[in-house]
């Protein structure tokens, strides 16, 4: 049955749900600020190539932070303003709590927390029932544009290095050109056929970079080769850096 958990009990559940998720991880927190923990267990996960989706929405996210969220490529990150539910959740266990992602949160406040795991036959309803209110969360949840003056220095200084880019990009399927649009890689043709399966990890057979259009193990989550993700990624938007 589900378990009570103090702050510390909850920091240490909620650092081992991020630490042993398999491809589902889900983190639901109004306020943001990570702990040098935290970040390392992100950092950890983003290497593995695994997914994780934050979901955020009472305040800016700091510059610091921004930085560090932007500069991994397997976080979803988004936003509902009206969101002030704290929970977090991978495949196995969710734990629903008053804490936020949120440093000082878990160093000072006084929180508590519930763990509910599906190793439990008793807490599979509590599990499903409230995965389906997180899945609705994350529907009507918007992925977060980064701050637009920090996005327009960014060109300015990509523009100052000399290098240009075409507004011309490639279908990851066909190869024709169409327009440059790393979250629809796909001419129209194409994009049709593959929203019969909706495969976002499908790898394309005869697949090419959208950017460059040179022959790459192209998915809709990852349209580019890894040269033009690296060169370009602080301009242009990727599916799995929003």
């Amino acid at each position: 049955m589900a378990k009570f958990l103090n702050t510390r009990k909850t920091v240490a559940a909620i650092e081992d749900l991020i630490k042993n998720a398999g491809e589902k991880l889900v983190l639901i927190s109004p306020y943001l600020k990570l702990s040098k923990d935290f970040k390392e267990l992100l950092t950890y996960r983003n290497s593995k190539d695994k997914i994780t989706t934050i979901i955020f929405g009472k305040q800016e996210l700091k510059p610091d932070e921004m930085k560090f969220l932007e500069s991994l490529r397997f976080v979803i990150l988004k936003f509902n303003e009206a969101l002030h539910a704290k929970c977090y959740v991978n495949n196995k266990q969710m734990i629903i709590t008053s804490m936020n992602l949120y440093e000082f949160s878990m160093a000072n406040n006084k929180e508590m927390g519930v763990l509910i795991d599906l190793d439990e036959p008793n807490d599979k309803s509590l599990y499903d029932g409230a995965y389906k209110e997180i899945d609705y969360i994350d529907s009507i949840s918007e992925k977060f544009k980064f701050n637009i003056h920090h996005t327009t220095d960014k060109i300015k200084t990509f523009q100052k290095t000399g290098r240009r880019l075409s507004r011309k990009g490639f279908c990851i399927r066909c190869g024709n050109e169409i327009k440059l649009n790393p979250e629809v890689p796909y001419c129209k043709d194409c994009y049709k056929k593959w929203k019969e399966y909706k495969v976002k990890n499908y790898v394309e057979k005869k697949g090419v970079c959208h950017i460059c259009g040179e022959s790459n193990k192209s998915t809709l989550l990852h349209p580019a080769c890894y040269s033009c993700y690296k060169k370009y990624k602080n301009i242009l938007t990727f599916p799995l850096q929003v």
